[in-house]
């Protein structure tokens, strides 16, 4: 199977630890991965978020690293966890 490029827009909620991921959604293009993430950055508890893509290989699990698109707002630095 050849390799798919995921675009997805992530929220960071504050939390009793600071900031944690919420729920990811995924979006058609980096262009709707970052306006979606620009949005859920407004929402009221939202420290901020980032639109980030992936590409890989669905059948076989092994995808690249995350590569960040747009940052907003309050978001972790590291973000080798994605």
């Amino acid at each position: 199977m050849s390799d798919v490029t995921y675009y997805v827009a992530l929220p960071f909620v504050f939390s009793d630890d600071g900031v944690a991921a919420g729920e990811a959604a995924e979006c058609l293009s980096a262009n709707a991965a970052a306006m979606r993430a620009e949005a859920l950055s407004r929402k009221p508890g939202h420290a901020g978020a980032i639109a980030f893509s992936r590409t890989g290989d669905p059948s076989s699990g092994d995808f690249s690293d995350a590569k960040l698109i747009r940052k907003f707002g309050d978001v972790p630095d590291d973000l080798s966890t994605l």
